[in-house]
């Protein structure tokens, strides 16, 4: 009975020992200023980079470092792909440390260099407020930071129209490593305060954002000699080292057919009746060709043939203006820019710019229209030869794709047919 009630009572002692601490764990909390404000809603800002902008800090060996007013997210698949640290051979270090991000390139830093530390926008801090400017700093190892700049645009080839965020290279000859930056969302880029000197200069489409120009991915190259200022434009597209290919060819009418190769074909190299052959089989008996078009060839054909048809050839070759417009090129219209609530000005110029940057090369295409001789008969086969296609790296080859003539189209002549009246019983 004793122990009984010894217990009871260090369990009663327990008891009001706990019920004093959360009464005391309260009034602790309600001392100070009440909970609520305004909300943060202004992004990280950049305080200052170690070293910073036009230093000259020979036998440098620490990190490169960006020092942030407030702690920022750490961001472990994304910090990377935020930063640019160029002219660097391999992979470059970036790690996060609270209110700093630590750059430095893993073969270490080089001597006699001048280094371009790009920060993309991009970095957020804990309540996932984002910084949408970046900042470009520039420092040297030993020589002097130049003063040229050098400026563009990167194009789509195939496509007609501007790459956004395409990565840039700029590669001092004879080095073989160079000065990066990404294009913006128009294509658009500059890389300033290089040193006058031949460069060899890059633009690719960066689709895996690892800042490095890949196999399939589709990029441009010039030489540029730069003194002072120089711009240029790049028209980037898949390189492939395979020659086109006929995949399939279609049958329009009795007397014209439609071959689609497997990649965009060279607008340089004609594809005539010297290159193509076609041959009906079983027998391979050669079958004759009037023309080989290119789409928009045969597009402006179709339409004054249909405009010589009708009687009105007015509305006939408005028509045939329009298809032509738009064969041209398919992705980007070339006409009038649109007009918007706001910056009308500044679209219509941009979009004059880029055609006519695109208007300095042919357009490229992937198809061609065969025009035969005599009409084919239905329900007949043949094989389309293609000799020396070529695509838009110079890279050839031969292939063959067969044509199968459908079946003639049954009439429906109960359409017609003259409504009888039944006879009275």
């Amino acid at each position: 009975m004793a122990r009984a009630a010894q217990r009871a009572g260090r369990e009663a002692q327990s008891t009001g020992l706990l019920v004093a601490a959360l009464l005391a764990a309260a009034g602790c909390a309600n001392q100070g200023p009440p909970p609520g404000g305004p909300p943060d809603t202004a992004p990280p800002s950049i305080v200052r980079i170690e070293p910073e902008s036009g230093a000259v800090a020979p036998g440098w060996k620490g990190d490169a470092v960006i020092h942030f007013d407030e702690v920022i997210e750490e961001m472990p698949d994304a910090l990377a792909k935020l930063v640019l640290l160029s002219p660097v051979a391999g992979d470059v270090q970036v790690s996060w440390g609270r209110t700093r991000i630590r750059v430095k390139p893993k073969e270490g830093w080089k001597g006699n260099r001048v280094y371009r530390l790009q920060l993309l926008p991009g970095v957020v801090d804990l309540r996932r407020n984002k910084l949408d400017s970046g900042r470009v700093v520039l420092f040297s190892t030993g020589p002097e930071i130049g003063h040229a700049t050098l400026a563009g645009r990167a194009l789509q080839w195939v496509e007609q129209r501007t790459l956004a965020r395409a990565l840039i290279e700029a590669i001092p000859l004879p080095d073989t490593v160079g000065y990066l930056t990404l294009a913006d969302s128009a294509g658009r880029f500059a890389l300033a305060a290089l040193r006058p000197g031949r460069y060899l200069v890059y633009a690719s489409a960066d689709a895996n954002t690892n800042h490095r120009r890949d196999a399939r991915e589709p990029y441009d190259s010039a030489l540029v000699t730069l003194d002072s200022n120089a711009t240029l434009a790049l028209f980037t597209f898949v390189h492939d080292s395979v020659g086109p290919r006929p995949r399939t060819v279609t049958a329009i009418d009795s007397v014209t057919a439609r071959i689609d190769f497997s990649q965009a074909l060279n607008p340089a190299v004609t594809l005539d009746t010297s290159r193509i052959a076609v041959r009906q089989l079983p027998d391979s008996s050669p079958v004759a060709l009037r023309a080989v078009l290119t789409q928009r060839q045969y597009d402006s054909l179709a339409a004054a043939e249909r405009a010589a048809a009708k009687p009105d050839t007015g509305a006939a070759r408005a028509d045939s203006a329009v298809r032509l417009d738009t064969a041209v090129s398919p992705g980007a219209p070339r006409g009038e820019a649109p007009k918007g609530a706001a910056g009308d000005t500044v679209v219509a110029r941009d979009t004059a710019e880029v055609h006519r940057l695109l208007a300095q090369r042919p357009v490229p295409f992937d198809k061609v229209v065969l025009r035969f001789v005599r009409p084919l008969p239905p329900e007949t086969r043949y094989v389309v030869l293609v000799h020396g296609a070529a695509n838009l790296n110079g890279a050839t080859a031969d292939g063959l794709a067969v044509l199968t003539m459908p079946k003639p189209v049954a009439r429906d002549t109960t359409r017609n047919r003259p409504r009888t009246t039944p006879k009275p019983p």
